[in-house]
């Protein structure tokens, strides 16, 4: 029984030796200090020795499980400090490598035409209001002269909170709030988005932007008002850019026009995407009309006003080449990038597929 306690007790520190884990470790002590264990086993198989051997050898066996507990323990502590060294050997940083970028946001076609039309517009001394998106049915249609029955007034185009509530169908109705707390002389665009009830296809989304903008003072007229959109046209589009301006309606405005830019692919020779007109419709526009005026508290035989709205995602579509507007909405990162480092200045020719 002697020998035997001896020859586990040197297999013991011969497997403890060996171990170079804190699970093998763990075998290790289950083999022999476990419910199981050899040690164990001997400990309670004392029983079967004679009496009077029995003392010397529990001794002897109790010993040998506080001697494997001991080499346990400081084996423990040298393969935790091994793997400790090993796992900070494996996340050192080598300062003297080169720096990783981490990835930068760009942004948004939308945001950077934004950006350079309030520039634009400011300099020709407009300022930059803003409204609710959940807009009263009077600032969004009544207010400016949209009767009852208009049909942009339909279900099928305008999103209804309730009977007086709707989802604003133009930042047109900004002008109204803005001229309904202050007088004249004013100047303002409203960029923001705005909601109609389209199917969503590449040139329509339920949910767009738009910049409106307005002017109220004395003796405005409709020269100004070509005056003021041809310049915009010039600067945004590039010097050469002409404009031509068409008669249209509005409810709110009278006279009213659309108003065209040469095309800015083809520079006005004809192409696929002025439909070989060498045009491209832009924006509408026109003078406010008088009951527009009165509606705002304004006297429309004082004072005249001159009001454009045009699509920001169109505008933006056509300065980069970006022919799905749903690219603008989707937030995918491929599109995105494009944008990191472009100019605005330069046109990109982006398809849904690219």
């Amino acid at each position: 029984m002697r020998d035997d306690i001896e020859k586990i007790i040197s297999r013991a520190a011969a497997e403890v030796s060996a171990a170079s884990s804190l699970a093998e470790l763990d075998e290790v002590r289950v083999r022999y200090l476990g419910k199981k264990g050899k040690i164990t086993t001997a400990l309670r198989s004392l029983g079967t020795c004679p009496p009077e051997e029995r003392p010397v050898l529990g001794k002897l066996l109790n010993e040998a499980r506080e001697s494997v507990e001991a080499m346990l323990t400081r084996r423990r502590d040298e393969v935790a400090a091994l793997e400790r060294a090993k796992a900070l050997e494996a996340e050192r940083v080598d300062v003297t490598l080169p720096g990783t970028r981490p990835p930068v946001g760009a942004r948004h076609p939308i945001r950077m035409v934004y950006e350079e039309l309030e520039e634009i517009f400011g300099r020709m001394g407009f300022e930059v209001a803003e409204g609710p998106d959940v807009e009263l049915d009077y600032y969004n249609f009544e207010a400016l002269n949209v009767p009852k029955n208009h049909p942009s007034r339909d279900i099928q185009d305008t999103f209804y909170v309730s009977d007086e509530v709707v989802l604003r169908t133009h930042t047109t109705c900004v002008d109204v709030r803005v001229m309904k707390g202050r007088k004249p002389p004013i100047r303002a665009i409203i960029p923001g988005k705005v909601y109609r009830s389209d199917a969503s296809d590449p040139s329509h989304l339920p949910v767009f932007h738009q910049l409106d903008g307005f002017a109220v003072d004395e003796g405005i007229t409709f020269g100004d008002l070509k005056g003021t959109l041809a310049r915009f046209a010039r600067e945004f589009f590039g010097a050469g850019t002409k404009v031509r301006f068409r008669p249209s309606y509005f409810p709110f405005t009278e006279p009213s026009a659309e108003m065209d830019v040469s095309c800015v692919i083809c520079h006005g020779r004809g192409c696929r995407v002025c439909k070989n007109t060498g045009w491209l419709e832009i924006l509408g526009s026109g003078l406010f009309h008088p009951k527009v005026l009165e509606a705002v508290g304004y006297d429309p035989e004082k004072v005249s006003g001159l009001a454009f709205g045009m699509g920001a995602d169109r505008i933006a579509m056509l300065k980069y080449g970006i022919e799905d507007i749903r690219l603008l909405a989707e937030n995918d990162m491929r599109f995105n990038r494009q944008f990191l480092h472009i100019n605005p200045a330069h046109i990109l020719h982006t398809s849904r597929e690219g």
